[in-house]
């Protein structure tokens, strides 16, 4: 969706959800028959492999032990750069 067509709006992009597709909201459950989220990884994490997938429960058990590995991107330093960034790209 053209972003000049939509003006003030924000398109949420919902056929992103299906089991074919890849991109998702951090800590969304993926449409499979057995649900995994959608998860934030450490740097450690991804440069060691193995297990990358994870059940809800061991999402809630992750954020307990690490925190929300997620949301220093949404502090206000963050925001500013992004909204900088995109006010650019416009």
């Amino acid at each position: 969706m053209a972003k000049a067509l939509r003006p003030g709006k924000v398109f949420i992009d919902w056929s992103q959800n299906a089991a074919a597709k890849t991109t998702v909201a951090p800590y969304s459950l993926r449409a499979e028959p057995t649900p995994t989220v959608s998860t934030p990884l450490t740097w450690a994490e991804v440069e060691k492999g193995g297990q990358l997938s994870f059940t809800a429960g061991e999402v809630l058990d992750r954020v307990a032990e690490h925190g929300d590995l997620f949301g220093s991107v949404l502090d206000d330093a963050n925001r500013t750069r992004i909204t900088r960034a995109m006010a650019r790209r416009e």
